[in-house]
């Protein structure tokens, strides 16, 4: 997998301190009260467990499985619901916990979608923003890192499936996915 990937962006020291001081910002900020993290599968499972051990707040953890890529690289712009949560959110303090945000179409129907249950609050932390491959505008509160437009893999991100548990976030090989 390692030869796959053409550099590496952050390495796992890095994606640790950062997470950290995500951590520190949350628990502050939720400073009182109780928080839901929902996950966005897969991506996100590596990234919100990290995460969750370096919030300081009492946190309940759900995921939802929500897809407008299908098997492609490319979005669809239909977004469908795969698994949707366990728990009610109505009047809970809700935080989105996403790997990376790069169209933002799935995430801005996620996020009407939530506020339509009534949450107390619903915020959103990724560990990575691609903004410049943004076509909705969403209102993320906690960001990792801004990333260019390369193909990431690692830490949770993936190309067809492979790749998610390289403890590092790297750019793929164009040969690799092209």
């Amino acid at each position: 997998m390692n030869k796959d990937v053409e550099k590496i962006l952050y390495t796992e020291e890095k994606l640790e301190d950062k997470i950290r001081e995500l951590g520190r910002q949350i628990s502050e900020d939720y400073q009182g009260k109780e928080i839901i993290l929902i996950g966005i599968l897969k991506g996100s499972v590596i990234f919100m467990s990290e995460l969750a051990k370096n919030i300081k707040v009492p946190c309940n953890l759900d995921f939802m499985d929500v897809s407008s890529y299908g098997n492609s690289s490319e979005t669809s712009g239909v977004v469908k619901i795969l698994k949707d949560l366990d728990f009610e959110i109505k009047g809970k303090d809700i935080l989105i916990v996403e790997d990376i945000i790069d169209t933002g179409v799935t995430l801005k129907y996620l996020t009407k979608y939530l506020k339509s249950r009534n949450p107390n609050s619903l915020e959103i932390v990724c560990m990575l923003n691609k903004p410049d491959r943004r076509k909705a505008e969403i209102n993320v509160k906690y960001i990792g890192y801004e990333v260019p437009d390369f193909f990431l893999v690692g830490y949770g991100l993936d190309y067809a499936e492979k790749y998610r548990n390289l403890p590092y976030i790297g750019i793929l090989k164009e040969e690799i996915y092209r």
